[in-house]
């Protein structure tokens, strides 16, 4: 295409004009290309809630927008997001409603989803002041006397496993209830059971893992986090979890590509768990260090 141009070319003969009308026609053909290109480039389209740090926000600051762009770097593809409240409802609205291809931080074996192997391993765990009672245990008999925050999880304020634990004890008249997804109006709604802790406004909180190591660590006083035991209360109320990303059931290729990239960048994905302190639990359930 451009060898003819440039034989064409002869200065003495008007042969400027056919060169600067060579260089247009280069110019649209390299566009042409480049437009091709981007046609051709691949999207990761990931489900995510626009306001739910350590997690996800949408600045991207959370620890799974991190790990999302790892798994997008090594698949080559452009990071995109739909943006849902993660309450009920979020997978119909947006992965099964085709808006998007990737959940990240999901539990793993969640029938609704075709889950990837897990990234992660986390727990409850128990929130005191660093100055407050050590409470390793359900059983702990200190439980009966303090002020204890829970998570209330969904719409209608179900109660999360720890409760159902404390509530198996005989443990309920001190209970304090901060619903997970709290004020959506307002930053970080999952923040106020661990401020109140912080605050003194309660003696203890049980709280799930990665929502407890990174708003303690953002506290002006020190907080202790202990993971809680037992890890399975009883044959089917566990509080450690495997945590993982789904895909829809049929997308079988891009679970395994996804897959491939959790593996082959485990101690990146590693770090980035570590630098927003996830507490994590090995296999055999003893803390990672």
């Amino acid at each position: 295409m451009f060898s003819g141009c440039l034989d064409a070319i002869d200065l003495n003969a008007g042969g400027g004009r056919k060169a600067f009308g060579c260089l247009v026609v280069g110019i649209g053909a390299f566009s042409l290309l480049l437009v091709a290109a981007s046609a051709d480039a691949r999207e990761l389209k990931v489900c995510a809630d626009p306001n739910n740090m350590p997690f996800s926000n949408l600045a991207g600051q959370g620890f799974e927008n991190k790990i999302a762009e790892i798994i997008a770097g090594e698949l080559r593809a452009e990071l995109s997001y739909t943006w849902w409240a993660q309450r009920r409802g979020f997978v119909r609205n947006t992965l099964k409603a085709g808006l998007c291809d990737l959940v990240l931080g999901t539990p793993a074996n969640l029938e609704m989803l075709r889950t990837t192997a897990p990234y992660y391993r986390s727990s409850y765990v128990f929130v005191t002041r660093a100055d407050g009672p050590d409470i390793t245990s359900f059983d702990d008999p200190r439980l009966r006397d303090l002020g204890i925050g829970v998570q209330l999880i969904g719409d209608d304020g179900a109660n999360s496993p720890p409760v159902q634990a404390l509530g198996r004890r005989g443990i309920v008249g001190h209970l304090i209830g901060y619903p997970v997804y709290g004020d959506y109006s307002a930053p970080n709604p999952p923040a106020r059971i661990v401020e109140a802790v912080a605050k003194g406004e309660i003696d203890l909180a049980v709280v799930w893992g990665p929502l407890a190591g990174y708003f303690a660590a953002r506290q002006k006083v020190p907080l202790r986090i202990t993971p809680v035991a037992p890890r399975i209360d009883g044959p089917l109320l566990p509080m450690v979890y495997d945590i993982s990303m789904g895909v829809r059931h049929k997308d079988d290729e891009l679970r395994g590509e996804v897959d491939a990239a959790l593996a082959k960048h485990k101690s990146e994905i590693d770090s980035v768990l570590a630098q927003y302190g996830v507490p994590r639990l090995a296999a055999g359930g003893s803390p990672v260090r």
